[in-house]
């Protein structure tokens, strides 16, 4: 049970990041991850077998434009999870030196060109990690987690359901509704107005030389740079796994 579950931790991680072709070509291992991964009943394992359906049919270009209008216009569903706690203050950075020394400590290496906040990333590494310190890493992320489900709930979006896997894996999927309410009073962060107000607030703060500085600056604009430049995540193969003989929740 222990390997089905790891790989279904890499495939919610690979379904969380870019949709590149790899990506789309991996759809059936990923599937299959997911079908034998051990989850509670209240997790959605069927709208994710749905969505990998759904993801397999449609135009990789349309998802790829879907996915950029939802992470890198405005910060409320940031998939850089520090963000959504320290901004881009200085304690960002500090918070980032401690996970990468959570990271070495384990002997998980990343690229030079991954923040180590990423989520997706993040899984990757706990797909390594027993299922009680997965348990105990969720515990510790569980409101952004929420906080995150709510804001892509609220916009009818489909990788809302990773977040809420995560939760539903330690009996927190409650912690969603109660943040709906503090989600619908936010104002949208998404629209040319708010996204050009960040831009300006990020050339008074860093003092770049050129927009391509400041932006390079900010873990939002080394993302986007990254896709102008075409970079696209490794995929994380998964072996072929048998059905799973019983399912259940993080023990």
């Amino acid at each position: 049970m222990a390997e089905s579950f790891a790989r279904g931790m890499r495939a919610l991680a690979r379904m969380l990041d870019y949709p590149d072709r790899e990506m789309a070509e991996s759809l059936p291992e990923l599937a299959v991850a997911l079908r034998a991964m051990p989850m509670p009943p209240s997790a959605p394992r069927q709208a994710l077998l749905d969505w990998c359906a759904h993801l397999a049919k449609g135009s990789l270009l349309d998802h790829q434009a879907a996915y950029v209008a939802q992470f890198d216009r405005g910060r409320a569903t940031s998939l850089l999870l520090f963000e959504h706690v320290h901004g881009e203050s200085r304690d960002r950075g500090q918070a980032m030196v401690d996970l990468l020394a959570e990271y070495e400590n384990a002997g998980f290496a990343i690229g030079q060109r991954e923040l180590p906040d990423h989520l997706p990333l993040l899984l990757e590494f706990l797909s390594t990690r027993s299922e009680q310190e997965v348990a105990d890493w969720l515990g510790d992320i569980r409101h952004i987690l929420a906080l995150l489900a709510a804001r892509l709930e609220e916009r009818e979006c489909d990788y809302a359901l990773v977040p809420r896997t995560l939760l539903c894996l330690i009996g927190a999927e409650a912690d969603i509704d109660a943040m709906r309410g503090e989600v619908r009073q936010e104002p949208a962060d998404n629209t040319p107005a708010a996204i050009d107000a960040v831009w300006e607030e990020e050339a008074v703060r860093f003092s770049a030389k050129s927009d391509q500085d400041c932006a390079l600056q900010s873990a939002e604009g080394r993302r986007l740079a990254e896709r102008r430049q075409q970079v696209q995540p490794e995929i994380v193969r998964l072996p072929e796994s048998s059905q799973p003989s019983s399912t259940g929740g993080l023990s």
